[in-house]
């Protein structure tokens, strides 16, 4: 009687040696989910590459405000705006006439805008005492879009 079950396990464990593995994946699975893969991320790109943009230019304008504010909050410490040789500079160190009492200065540090140039200052202004205003993405004079220049109001 034992022969006949060895004879079983014989034949089943020359099945399993013979049947191939199903490990890992085929070529065409992985064609497949690159190809998805690939799709989506078109998908998203297309989506928020214009997004950033009007992003950029929403940071530039909250900073033209925020210098803005800075400058006037200097104009009430010192009876004057700061001419355009001192520029934005004179917000970060604080004024003379102020004394030791003063605060450091009416912002930390200069930030760049969105594109990494500075910030730009003239005095006087086009409609104003003063303009803070970014030179946009093009950073030159002028521009439409993302390109136009940013000036505080």
């Amino acid at each position: 009687m034992m022969l006949p079950d060895l004879q079983f396990r014989n034949a089943h464990n020359r099945k399993a040696a013979i049947k191939p593995r199903a490990n890992g994946f085929t070529l065409t699975e992985m064609l497949v989910t690159l190809f998805i893969l690939g799709l989506v991320t078109t998908v998203v790109v297309i989506n928020v590459l214009p997004n950033q943009d009007k992003a950029m230019v929403a940071k530039a304008k909250a900073d033209v405000s925020t210098l803005s504010q800075a400058m006037e909050s200097y104009r009430l410490d010192n009876m004057t705006y700061p001419s355009a040789s001192e520029g934005l500079q004179a917000l970060v160190t604080p004024p003379a006439a102020a004394g030791s009492s003063a605060r450091p200065g009416y912002i930390k540090k200069l930030p760049s805008d969105p594109w990494g140039r500075p910030y730009q200052y003239a005095n006087p202004g086009r409609n104003g005492a003063f303009d803070v205003y970014s030179l946009g993405a093009d950073g030159a004079p002028g521009g439409d879009n993302e390109n136009a220049d940013i000036y505080s109001d």
